[in-house]
C-alpha cells in the first residue's frame, strides 16, 4: 500500500514495513490523530466506539492480516490509551513551539534511533510532511514549516542526511 492508503475497515493488521495513523474527525471535518504505528505493532479500528476510524498509511506499508490472540488484544488496547493520551497530552499544550517539539520528541522516542547525541529521526522514511506532523499536533502547515526552521537555527534540531534529523538529548531537557 502506498502513502495515504487507507487499510480495509475492520480487520488487524501486522505492519511489516512503513507507518500507520489511526484517526477519526470531529464535527467541523477537523482529523483527529488517536495513534501512530511502526513496523513490529499491528492494528485495528474493530475496538473504538468511534467511527469512522481509519487507518491511514503515512508512508509505503507491508502488511498482513493478522488474527489477534486475547493477550495480543489486551496489549494492544494499554498500547492504544498510552498512544491516544500522549497525542492527547501533546496536543493540550498551548504554545505552537513547545507542541511541536513535542510530538518530535514522542515521535522520535517511538520510532527513532538512540544514540549518544540524541534521537535521529527520518521524517522521510515515515512521510512525515510538515502537512502531517501539522495534522498530528493540530497546528498549521506554515507553522510547522517555520517553527522547524527555528528549532535548526536555535541548534534544537539538526539536519543528518536527506530529511533526517538529530533531536539532541539537551533538546528533550528544555521541553515541559
Amino acid at each position: 500500500m502506498q502513502a495515504n492508503d487507507v487499510l480495509p475497515d475492520g480487520l488487524s493488521w501486522s505492519i511489516l514495513d512503513g507507518y500507520v495513523r489511526t484517526a477519526a474527525w470531529d464535527e467541523g471535518g477537523e482529523s483527529i490523530t488517536l495513534g501512530v504505528w511502526g513496523p513490529g505493532e499491528w492494528v485495528t479500528n474493530t475496538f473504538s466506539t468511534l467511527r469512522p476510524v481509519e487507518m491511514q498509511c503515512l508512508s509505503a506499508v507491508r502488511v498482513e492480516q493478522f488474527d489477534p490472540s486475547q493477550v495480543d488484544i489486551l496489549e494492544f488496547l494499554q498500547l492504544q490509551i498510552r498512544n491516544t493520551e500522549q497525542i492527547f497530552e501533546i496536543n493540550r499544550i498551548r504554545s505552537a513551539e513547545d507542541r511541536l517539539l513535542s510530538l518530535l520528541r514522542w515521535i522520535s522516542q517511538r520510532f527513532g534511533q538512540v544514540n549518544s547525541v540524541g534521537y535521529r529521526l527520518s521524517l522521510k522514511d515515515m512521510n512525515l510532511t510538515h502537512r502531517n506532523l501539522a495534522d498530528i499536533c493540530g497546528l498549521t502547515r506554515v507553522t510547522v514549516t517555520k517553527n522547524l526552521n527555528r528549532y535548526k537555527a536555535l541548534g534544537w534540531l539538526q539536519e543528518a542526511g536527506d530529511a533526517d534529523l538529530i533531536i539532541p538529548l539537551s533538546t528533550f531537557q528544555r521541553l515541559p
